[in-house]
């Protein structure tokens, strides 16, 4: 089965595509020739990752998922969102972002949070969506040269390490996007 994932992240896809079953032959948007950055113009989370996975089936004619995923941090009214990844300006720096958020945390003492990531699947003219939450704490530090985004200074709940600092299989047993990539290989299994 050929599926495409639209993601031009590199990092991401290795991520998923290690969680998925060996039929599953999984292609990035580059592997399709899509070069284009696929608009995020949905208010949530949910949207976000439909509008990129009915772009690619309407476009390229593909079988397609697409993820999109935002940090929620209680004290900051769940900030940064639907906006995690251009948090700090439209160039997407995981650096800045993570340098902003720690900004705007430096006087708070809640620091909880959680990770939601929502997988679209736009299969055989039906449209599903898969969701996964983390919860854990802001750390006040980086920690960890591992994962990517705000991986050094996520700390799941129960865990005495961030993502960064974990391997990607401990991380992808416990992260919200293992838990909604989870719900989709269960899926694909039917």
């Amino acid at each position: 089965m050929k599926l495409v994932f639209a993601t031009h992240n590199q990092n991401k896809f290795e991520e998923i595509k290690a969680m998925l079953p060996e039929h599953i032959q999984l292609l990035s948007l580059n592997d399709i020739g899509c070069t284009e950055e696929i608009e995020e113009t949905g208010e949530t989370i949910e949207q976000n990752a439909a509008l990129k996975a009915q772009y690619v089936k309407e476009t390229y004619d593909y079988d397609c998922f697409a993820d999109d995923t935002g940090l929620e941090v209680e004290s900051l009214n769940n900030a940064p969102g639907v906006y995690s990844a251009r948090y700090a300006g439209e160039e997407k720096s995981d650096n800045k972002n993570v340098e902003k958020l720690l900004e705007e945390l430096k006087d708070k003492d809640n620091r909880t949070a959680r990770f939601k990531t929502v997988i679209a699947l736009t299969i055989n003219e039906q449209n599903n969506l898969f969701t996964g939450i983390c919860t854990g704490q802001i750390t006040k530090q980086k920690c960890g040269s591992g994962g990517f985004g705000y991986d050094p200074i996520f700390k799941p709940t129960g865990y005495t390490k961030t993502f960064a600092e974990m391997t990607l299989t401990e991380k992808a047993t416990i992260s919200h996007r293992g838990k909604a990539v989870k719900q989709l290989v269960d899926y694909l299994k039917q």
